[in-house]
Formats: C-alpha cells, structure tokens, sequence
C-alpha cells in the first residue's frame, strides 16, 4: 500500500475514531447542573474539557536536532463541569513552534451563538515536553472582556508526510471570568 492511500486509510480510520470517541462521551456522561446562561460578570467558571482538532503544519529544519513549524487546526472543544461557561465550541488556533524554545500561539473558541472567546497559547511544545497555557484575552457577546487561564497538554495521533496532522489535548482545564458587555443606550433615552 502506497504512502499516500496509507494516509488517507489513517485519515479515515481516525475520523471514525473521534465521532465514536465524541459519541460515547455524550451519551456516557452523567447529566450535570446545565451552564449558567447569563454567565455572571461577578464569578469564576472553572472548566474541563476535550479539545480534538486536525490541521496541517509546514516544517523548516533549523539544523540536525531543532526544527520550526507554523500550524494551524480546527476542531471542537467540549467543556464539563457544572461551571463551564458552554457545553461545546468550535476551535481554531494558529501556532508557531520551535522544538528548541517552545511555542506560541492564539486560538479563538466560537459557541453555538456564535459569540467568540479569544486566547493567546504559551507553551514548551519541545522534544521533552508539551505542557500549553492558554490566557483569555476578551471575546464578543456574552464573553465580551474575558480573562482567565487554562491548560493542557497535546497528543498528536497523526503525523502525516503531507503536513497532514490530528490530535487531542489532555487534562484540559481552566477558569474564566467575563466582563460586563458593552453599554446599550436605552430606547428613547439621550444618547452622547
């Protein structure tokens, strides 16, 4: 079997590995507290999660041992918790990884609303480790003025000769706090 059909057999085998993974973990999960809709600008919402995403990534060595990358991925982000500010999201990130000095990267997390947190990622991303944290840095709609921190660790499931990648985190977890949303004038009233 040639290097490419291989890949795309990979490719295949591991979508039908994910919606199975998703699947079982809906239909498997004990029904919780649902979110807090209103997402009060007072308190914290700590979170767990499962962020799975493909993407493609270009390479440049930088000598025999170290080499750069610039990726970017697009897949969903499932929180748990009773405090999680949504259940699930779409996500998307851009990185760009040196494998002697770390990585740095910035993602945006979309609901079902279509309002958006961003983040900024920091992380080791090296040969010896892999530990990210991500940082909060606003949003639109209900996580307009967010902060926060969260983190986790990724695992890459396929490594493909194309740029072809796919993974998962692992021990994805955090805590947001949102601010209060821009000022809306009131109907009839005064307005600057």
């Amino acid at each position: 079997m040639s290097g490419r059909r291989m890949a795309v057999v990979a490719r295949c085998a591991w979508r039908a590995v994910v919606v199975a993974g998703l699947v079982a973990l809906v239909g498997c999960s004990p029904e919780g507290p649902a979110p807090d809709s209103s997402l009060s600008t007072a308190g914290w919402h700590e979170f767990q999660g499962t962020w799975t995403a493909t993407g493609s990534r270009q390479t440049v060595p930088l000598g025999a041992d170290r080499r750069a990358s610039i990726a970017r991925f697009e897949g969903t982000l499932l929180l748990s918790g009773p405090g999680r500010p949504g259940a699930g999201f779409r996500a998307e990130a851009i990185v760009l990884n040196d494998s002697a000095t770390g990585m740095v990267g910035r993602a945006v997390w979309t609901d079902e609303h279509g309002d958006q947190a961003y983040s900024e990622l920091r992380g080791e991303g090296t040969a010896t480790g892999n530990r990210i944290e991500g940082s909060f840095v606003g949003g639109t709609g209900r996580y307009a003025g967010a902060t926060g921190t969260y983190r986790f660790s990724w695992r890459f499931v396929l490594e493909a000769e194309d740029g072809t990648v796919q993974g998962s985190s692992v021990g994805l977890s955090g805590r947001v706090r949102v601010g209060s949303p821009p000022a809306t004038p009131e109907a009839g009233g005064a307005r600057p």
